[in-house]
């Protein structure tokens, strides 16, 4: 049965990176962009790692430009963004696709083991949802992630163990992170 483990990404030079390097560990792998409504997301993540790191969490961050262009700078841009306006210090990965045939076999993978069940409810879905629809219909079959700072938590065997939409609170999703810690 395959795992996390089993793929290999590349850090923001280039450098292949086996996710087996974080065997043991929980990981949350999100899907991120700098221009997003979302991008504030990253305060939260960026607490939630200071706080859990000791422990065994790691959060792996994979900007995409997939969804309305909202990553469109490169690398490089991306990280100074992130580490000078929100302090990240969780490692940032090269900016990669998530959906269609291009999309990277990580993320693939990933919405397999738990895929899309919605956006949930109240009033960011409604906005979220017809942007989401649009920007999908591209990808067919392949639209594996609906949006920006899509999360996946996997536990300490490498195994998906949930999914969290970018409109699912941030309380819910530490709750989940510090369950599986």
């Amino acid at each position: 049965m395959k795992t996390v483990y089993d793929f290999t990404v590349k850090d923001r030079q280039g450098k292949e990176v086996s996710l087996s390097e974080y065997r043991g560990k929980v990981l949350l792998i999100v899907n991120t962009a700098t221009g997003c409504g979302f991008t504030p997301h990253y305060e939260p993540l960026e607490a939630m790692y200071k706080e859990m790191k000791d422990q065994g969490l790691e959060i792996l961050d994979f900007p995409s430009n997939q969804f309305a262009n909202q990553a469109p700078g490169s690398d490089e841009e991306i990280h100074e963004f992130c580490t000078l306006k929100f302090g990240t210090d969780f490692p940032q990965f090269r900016k990669i696709d998530v959906n269609g045939e291009d999309a990277d076999p990580l993320f693939a993978w990933l919405a397999t083991e738990k895929p899309f069940e919605g956006f949930g409810k109240g009033l960011k879905l409604a906005a979220l949802k017809k942007y989401a629809d649009m920007n999908n219909k591209k990808f067919g079959d392949k639209a594996y992630i609906k949006w920006n700072f899509t999360k996946f938590l996997v536990d300490r065997e490498g195994k998906v163990i949930a999914r969290f939409e970018p409109t699912v609170d941030m309380k819910e999703v530490k709750d989940a992170v510090a369950a599986a810690l």
